[in-house]
């Protein structure tokens, strides 16, 4: 199995882990990396890409996994998701829930109808309200024959229907490339072991501390996403900002409470270590 590439941010303190959207949108946690270099040992893997055989959530939890095994010297990290890696933490603390101290979910993606028939909605009102948006849309799918690069577009084109308007121009995500293969494939086997029945259920393993911080703006519903999470973990807490959207760390209403309540709760949550 070959090795992820992997940031590393921070020489002391506890391991934390962060697991970026799409999925496959490396590089985009790299601003959160940094601000948290000065209190932990902050990793920021690059999930797997496409390859010879079809990619499934299994293949990104056992790379974690080895990830762990070899760069995290025994300790039980923390693992950060973004969106799609959010989910994947949830996964992951599922199939290994000895392996990490705590999980903090970072604008959560859905894990039922109810939550995906929302976020249409949500998403659809924002579209409506930018036409100038939708025939940008329109002109990407049409003209645009690499799928790499055009669901690289598609991602930066919508990024205000997210709620993330304003986002801090000073502090670049450095993003990697994108591959729509990945995340093709690797969406819809997540959508596949929803409708197995085995997501969210699975995640009733996991026991350690669970936190979701979410923006009010972002059309992923956190109510309903935290509604159907809590069924199955009841110590999930909830934290979220009205004027904020699915990139808190990036803007600037939020960014520095955001930044200051995950350091604060990693503090509280990750293991100690004498490093």
């Amino acid at each position: 199995m070959s090795e992820l590439h992997v940031r590393t941010y921070g020489e002391h303190g506890s391991f934390v882990v962060l697991l970026h959207g799409g999925p496959a949108a490396p590089g985009s946690l790299a601003p959160l990396g940094r601000a948290l270099a000065d209190d932990f040992r902050v990793l920021e893997p690059w999930q797997r890409g496409a390859g010879e055989q079809p990619l499934n959530v299994a293949r990104h939890i056992e790379d974690l996994r080895a990830l762990l095994a070899s760069r995290c010297d025994g300790e039980r990290p923390v693992l950060v998701g973004h969106s799609w890696g959010a989910m994947l933490a949830l996964a992951f603390g599922a199939a290994h829930p000895g392996d990490v101290s705590g999980l903090a979910l970072v604008g959560c993606g859905t894990f039922d109808e109810a939550g995906r028939d929302e976020f249409r909605q949500r998403f659809e009102a924002a579209l409506e309200e930018r036409p100038d948006i939708r025939e940008a849309l329109d002109r990407l799918r049409t003209d645009e024959t690499d799928p790499d690069r055009r669901l690289a577009a598609i991602g930066s084109c919508i990024g205000p229907l997210y709620g993330s308007p304003d986002v801090a121009p000073d502090d670049p995500q450095d993003l990697g490339p994108c591959d729509a293969r990945a995340h093709r494939e690797t969406w819809d086997d997540m959508l596949r072991l929803q409708a197995d029945g085995l997501h969210p259920a699975a995640f009733a393993a996991i026991d350690v501390p669970v936190l979701l911080l979410h923006g009010e703006l972002d059309p992923h519903p956190g109510a309903l996403i935290a509604e159907s999470l809590r069924a199955h973990m009841p110590q999930l807490e909830l934290h979220s900002w009205a004027r904020c959207g699915h990139s808190p760390w990036l803007e600037p209403d939020v960014r520095d409470d955001f930044v200051e309540r995950l350091r604060a709760w990693l503090n509280e949550t990750a293991p100690r270590t004498a490093s």
